[in-house]
């Protein structure tokens, strides 16, 4: 029987918890499938005293992390302690220079780092595995590195963050707004305290940028990825949404087209026939458009201790089996670097929603100017409630605004958004004006 796989993790929270408990009771089972045992050998956290529901107390511990990672009783790190610097870039950096192998659930670290570390574990012949950095449980991470390596990839998006799911979900079938929704995920554990990283769309973003890599075969370049949040969305969105045969979904979006690689992250009206409109709460989901295999969508836990920790493990079974692939699929250098196509030159169809002085006209010259710009338009869409009546002011405008939607055919974004700033300078609108995109099938 081979030596045991020596296993240290450094982070004792939900998912670090779950991976201990995982490897312990399905020790046998993990064994029986890589031929050598897996153990824990070793942890390190910051507060030894917390109660985590799991006996510790045959483990050496390390108050720091990075120290356990030059520890000679330890074959491997699992760095369950996020953040893109500090001390989990430490932890992996130390780990990878003293031979040891990286198992990792750090999407930020490595939307930031991850060419540099690939390179110095492939230096070093040792795995920098990060599956459950990518939607919780589902096996995204493997099944574009090696499952679909015969084909070649047109295009990848999917709900990435649960948070945002959750939220959306409720508002569309509570009719509830945006803010009264995220103090409910908060209460429920589903969102953190400060919901910034998660609502206004950089969490999905760092998953978009490894996803595009493997995809791809390009750099990680976190930093080209245009980015909108689901704050801005508003139960008049939620419901015009629906009427129009669309739900609406946080969607991270990268493809390769003839300006380059086009990757955003930003709230997405999707038909309610398709796959993805089907996916609701925390759960998470990708498709990935493919040559040879078509489409293919990976639906399930975005996040949870056990799921999380499941793709953890999966990572580690790989390395107990010396089945250990390239980081990125192709060795770093091979990486290669993508002409950015900017947000201004993406082509496709638009939900506009437009807050518009209640008078006559007003509509023939939004119209106008979106004809101005060769911008067609699918359809036109001014209502309002019939209890309410428009009330003049001096200027012969209603007191109170009223929404006109528009949805368009394919047109370039730069045109939508000079058409948008001449109807702001002709006062034919009383806000900011909403813009969603619209992904169809």
């Amino acid at each position: 029987m081979k030596e045991p796989l020596r296993i240290g993790v450094a982070g004792l929270g939900t998912v670090g918890a779950s991976v201990i408990r995982i490897l312990n009771t399905q020790a046998s089972l993990i064994e029986e499938k890589t031929g050598r045992p897996v153990v824990v050998t070793a942890v390190s956290a910051r507060d030894r005293s917390k109660d985590r529901g799991i006996d510790l107390s045959g483990y050496q511990w390390f108050d720091n992390a990075a120290d356990m990672a030059a520890s000679s009783d330890v074959d491997c790190i699992v760095e369950l302690i996020g953040g893109a610097d500090g001390m989990a870039y430490e932890t992996i950096e130390k780990a990878i220079a003293n031979g040891k192998h990286v198992v990792t659930a750090n999407k930020a670290l490595l939307a930031k780092h991850g060419l540099k570390l690939a390179a110095a574990a492939e230096k070093k012949d040792t795995a920098l595995a990060f599956e459950a950095s990518v939607a919780g449980g589902i096996p995204v991470i493997k099944i574009l590195r090696e499952g679909m390596s015969a084909n070649r990839i047109k295009r990848i998006y999917g709900i990435l963050n649960g948070t945002c799911n959750y939220i959306l979900s409720r508002m569309e079938n509570e009719r509830m707004t945006f803010q009264d929704c995220l103090k409910d995920a908060q209460k429920l554990g589903y969102a953190e305290a400060d919901p910034t990283f998660d609502v206004e769309g950089f969490d999905t973003a760092h998953k978009l940028a490894l996803l595009s890599s493997l995809a791809f075969g390009t750099e990680v370049d976190a930093d080209s990825i245009y980015v909108e949040g689901i704050s801005s969305i508003s139960p008049l969105d939620i419901t015009m949404a629906g009427e129009l045969g669309y739900r609406i979904k946080l969607l991270g979006v990268a493809e390769y087209g003839k300006n380059g690689l086009e990757q955003r992250v930003h709230p997405t009206m999707v038909p309610k026939t398709s796959a993805i409109a089907q996916v609701m709460g925390v759960t998470n989901a990708v498709t990935i458009d493919a040559d040879a295999v078509k489409e293919l969508t990976l639906i399930g836990p975005g996040a949870g201790g056990d799921a999380t920790a499941s793709a953890v493990v999966a990572d580690l079974t790989d390395v107990a089996a010396d089945a250990v692939p390239l980081p990125f699929g192709v060795s770093a250098a091979s990486l290669i670097k993508a002409t950015s196509a900017g947000m201004q030159l993406h082509q496709g169809g638009y939900y506009i929603r437009l807050m518009v002085h209640d008078r006559p006209g007003v509509a023939a010259g939004v119209a106008t100017r979106m004809a101005e710009e060769e911008i067609s338009l699918e359809s036109i869409l001014q209502k309002r409630p019939d209890s309410e009546q428009p009330s003049a002011d001096r200027t012969g405008r209603s007191g109170t605004p009223v929404p006109l939607v528009l949805i368009t055919y394919a047109a370039e974004e730069s045109r939508i958004r000079s058409a948008l700033a001449r109807i702001s300078a002709d006062g034919l609108t009383a806000e900011e004006p909403q813009l969603i995109r619209i992904e169809r099938e």
